[in-house]
């Protein structure tokens, strides 16, 4: 399976930490964002890792190269003006091929195991596969419900927030077209309301790194 790493966004609401760096890059633990999930990937059988990148991408190509620190394969799907998630995604799926493949959010920190995203499988009935934590603080609405059948739905009595991990068929993507600016969230919605949309709730360690503040309690520091 292979797997992308989506890197494109400025990540505004962290201020002055992305003013010279991506965010990707922020230093979180003691090592980039980015590090993270690439020794991860290695470590759990990944092999070929796309990255999306948009905002000071140099800098992430210049970290990165081409993966093999890590023993991977890293190639890149270039943005400008950046297409969001759904459309990055899309503008990524040469480099991703035809079978399912994983997507995971830079800017996210978890001990969720990578190796259980190749365990996942799409057949002709499910077209997605998300993992959904319980809502942080900042999301306290949620996102999603899950199903006794492993579906998710839109409007459920218990919602949970999408961690950002996923695993996605390329036929998902089809209907939108290629360079067109497009968050993930519609196509999801859609997808959804037909039952193809599956997903896990995971319980262990998981924080979206989105502002400073958050940043901080992820580095202990008071």
């Amino acid at each position: 399976m292979k797997a992308m790493i989506l890197a494109a966004g400025r990540g505004e609401r962290m201020g002055v930490l992305t003013k010279d760096i991506p965010k990707p890059l922020i230093s979180a633990r003691g090592k980039p964002l980015i590090e993270w999930h690439l020794e991860k990937l290695s470590t759990t059988g990944f092999k070929d890792i796309v990255i999306n990148v948009c905002y000071l991408p140099e800098i992430i190509k210049d970290f990165v190269g081409d993966g093999s620190k890590w023993k991977l394969n890293v190639t890149y799907s270039e943005e400008n003006p950046i297409l969001e998630t759904a459309g990055g995604i899309k503008n990524a799926l040469s480099l991703l091929g035809q079978e399912p493949f994983a997507v995971i959010n830079a800017d996210i920190f978890s001990n969720f195991d990578y190796a259980n995203l190749q365990l996942i499988n799409l057949n002709n009935t499910s077209d997605g596969h998300l993992v959904l934590v319980r809502n942080p603080e900042h999301n306290q609405a949620g996102d999603f419900g899950l199903l006794d059948n492993n579906c998710l739905a839109v409007n459920s009595d218990i919602l949970y927030t999408f961690s950002g991990i996923a695993v996605y068929h390329p036929r998902f993507f089809n209907e939108l077209e290629l360079g067109i600016k497009m968050q993930l969230l519609p196509l999801l919605n859609s997808s959804i309301s037909h039952s193809l949309i599956k997903g896990e709730l995971f319980e262990g360690v998981w924080s979206d790194i989105g502002t400073p503040e958050r940043l901080k309690i992820l580095n202990g520091i008071k």
